[in-house]
């Protein structure tokens, strides 16, 4: 039961946090997602992120954070095995499910509804 408490205090801060972006910084929400992709990602490079994982579990691992978290984690890790090039290609090696179904879902949400601009 603790576990789901924390999830959802955790989750809630970071949709807060996210929320007064938007509110009171006036940032737009392509700004304030690419803001908090970037400091997931920051939060990854220095390993503080997965700690976060493992106490608030999806509370942390649901929010766009972690799709920041997941660049920098499949970097670092494809960069140690491969070399520089690596950086790249462990990017999307990470990340490509999550961005194929977000495209695709995408797409078939716009042939059910009718889409903007």
């Amino acid at each position: 039961m603790e576990k789901f408490i924390w999830a959802f205090l955790i989750g809630g801060a970071i949709c807060v946090i996210g929320q007064i972006m938007i509110d009171v910084f006036k940032l737009t929400p392509a700004h304030t997602t690419s803001t908090l992709v970037v400091i997931g990602a920051i939060l990854g490079g220095f390993g503080w992120y997965e700690p976060l994982i493992k106490f608030a579990g999806a509370g942390a691992s649901v929010p766009i954070t972690s799709f920041g978290n997941a660049l920098v984690k499949g970097a670092l890790a494809e960069a140690k095995r491969t070399g520089i090039i690596g950086v790249l290609t462990g990017i999307f090696e990470v990340t490509s499910a999550g961005i194929s179904c977000a495209i695709i879902f995408g797409f078939m949400a716009s042939l059910v509804f009718k889409p903007k601009g």
